[in-house]
């Protein structure tokens, strides 16, 4: 009797052990190595798409902080796009809440007429609305694997205009040396259908003088101090080297 009362005990535990067991290793998965993926950023001021302005929201970031590291540090990349752009997309939020009738309307929409902007938000819809464009197209023309001369269409445009790419670079980056205080250096396309280099002050977008934005740099500060200091010129002469020609170029064709 107590010899099958043992052999029930040792048989109930095994089966409670078997059970657990099984439970577990269903339940309790081995850690996977993950993949890191780069988000891709949605394209911006094209026809077919275009910012909404209420709710603003902060896009991500299509790279790492780091991943710029040939002209603008990491440190630097992240304050810039998570507490400058950020605090951009707060504040244009924050003032259309005080107009509804205007919360359905692009950021684009907005800047081109300012006029139909209450006059009592109209600075903060023309200074927060335009760092959150001018700071999405800025992530989106800049990658990792960017750099070296134009190519495709954009390229032959510029040789024909500026009479090639570093007769470009000298006006561009020369223009945003001369640009007084905070503002932006553009290429754009004018309303005759010609390229055209432009600057614009504090957070400005071209689109605002009727101008179609294709490619910009900030120089704002915030964008190069740590790493250049107050030498904006090397900044300047850095940032070619992470420029994504791949998107200058589908933005040309898109204006």
């Amino acid at each position: 009797m107590q010899k099958n009362v043992r052999r029930f005990i040792v048989f109930f535990l095994t089966g409670i052990a078997l059970i657990t067991l099984l439970f577990s290793s269903q339940l309790i998965q081995p850690a996977q190595s993950q993949s890191i993926t780069t988000p891709t950023a949605t394209p911006v001021a094209s026809p077919d798409y275009e910012l909404n302005a209420y709710p603003a929201e902060l896009p991500p970031l299509p790279y790492a902080y780091n991943a710029l590291e040939e002209a603008i540090d990491a440190q630097t990349m992240e304050l810039h796009h998570d507490r400058h752009h950020a605090s951009y997309v707060d504040a244009l939020n924050e003032a259309l809440e005080q107009a509804p009738d205007l919360q359905n309307q692009s950021v684009e929409a907005l800047l081109r007429d300012l006029d139909s902007v209450p006059e009592d938000i109209r600075t903060e819809v023309q200074n927060n609305g335009g760092g959150h464009l001018n700071h999405t197209i800025f992530w989106q023309i800049m990658s990792p694997n960017g750099g070296g001369e134009p190519t495709g269409e954009i390229a032959q445009e510029i040789n024909e205009t500026f009479g090639g790419f570093s007769e470009f670079q000298e006006q561009f980056n020369e223009a945003g040396g001369d640009r007084f205080g905070s503002g932006w250096v553009w290429l754009v396309r004018n309303q005759q259908g010609q390229l055209q280099i432009t600057t614009t002050p504090n957070q400005d977008n071209p689109i605002m003088e009727g101008l179609y934005p294709i490619m910009g740099n900030d120089v704002w500060e915030h964008a190069y101090y740590l790493r250049y200091q107050n030498s904006r010129t090397d900044y300047l002469s850095s940032w070619w080297d992470v420029v994504n020609w791949d998107e200058v170029n589908r933005r040309a064709q898109a204006s």
